[in-house]
């Protein structure tokens, strides 16, 4: 019996410390989010995972990150952005089920991992604290995350600062580095012609920025393009 009571006290006190652990770590998330309601992120668990990359290369490698608020962002682009990512985007809570569904049906048809079907919020809650791995856990995280962000940020904030951490090239990242990237103008004065591109090159950014003639881009930008009309924005 003494055996028996020592053993479930190691494993209450183990069970304790775990679910501590994972509050303290689930606080540490929302309170990073409270900040970012009213301040630009430096940095993210992306952009910080890409330079160790660059510099594994080249150790004087540097992002290309410029902030740029909501309303120098030029509205083709967040058109566009919601479009070829997420056409739901000002109705949902975090999550687009039915998108979700498709992508699952597709994977299965096809035996692999071909579709994503994750949502604006979900691919900020990654972009900002989680690595490019996949697991249940790092899912379940994810999920955890994308409800903070929704209940404490509005859709506005989040597709602002989806726009300017979201990843566009080798090292480049934001809306206002990409448009100086590939078109030498500001975020502002993007039309919907080049919106459609940078939106079109968000699932391969670093293959498309050295593949900039690909036919492949230009019909899904067209795709993109034809589909802005429809796209509601915050």
């Amino acid at each position: 019996m003494r055996v028996l009571a020592r053993v479930w006290k190691l494993f209450s006190y183990t069970l304790g410390a775990l679910v501590l652990a994972f509050l303290l770590v689930q606080a540490w998330f929302l309170l990073h989010i409270v900040y970012w309601k009213y301040q630009a992120p430096g940095s993210t668990s992306f952009m910080e995972a890409r330079l160790d990359q660059l510099r594994e290369k080249d150790p004087k490698a540097a992002l290309t990150y410029n902030w740029a608020d909501y309303s120098r962002i030029s509205g083709q682009l967040k058109r566009a952005i919601v479009a070829a990512e997420d056409m739901k985007f000002v109705d949902h809570e975090g999550f687009d089920w039915e998108g979700i569904q498709r992508a699952m049906e597709k994977n299965q048809k096809k035996g692999k991992a071909v579709a994503g079907g994750s949502t604006i919020t979900q691919q900020l809650a990654k972009n900002l604290f989680l690595s490019g791995s996949r697991s249940y856990i790092r899912k379940g995280e994810e999920a955890i995350i994308t409800l903070m962000l929704e209940a404490v940020l509005d859709k506005r904030r989040i597709l602002e600062l989806y726009l300017n951490v979201a990843e566009w090239g080798n090292g480049v990242f934001g809306a206002e580095a990409a448009a100086r990237h590939y078109y030498g103008a500001s975020a502002a004065s993007l039309g919907p012609e080049q919106a459609a591109r940078l939106a079109a090159m968000l699932p391969r950014p670093q293959f498309y920025d050295r593949n900039r003639g690909s036919e492949y881009l230009a019909g899904y930008a067209d795709r993109i393009l034809g589909r802005m009309g429809d796209a509601q924005i915050p």
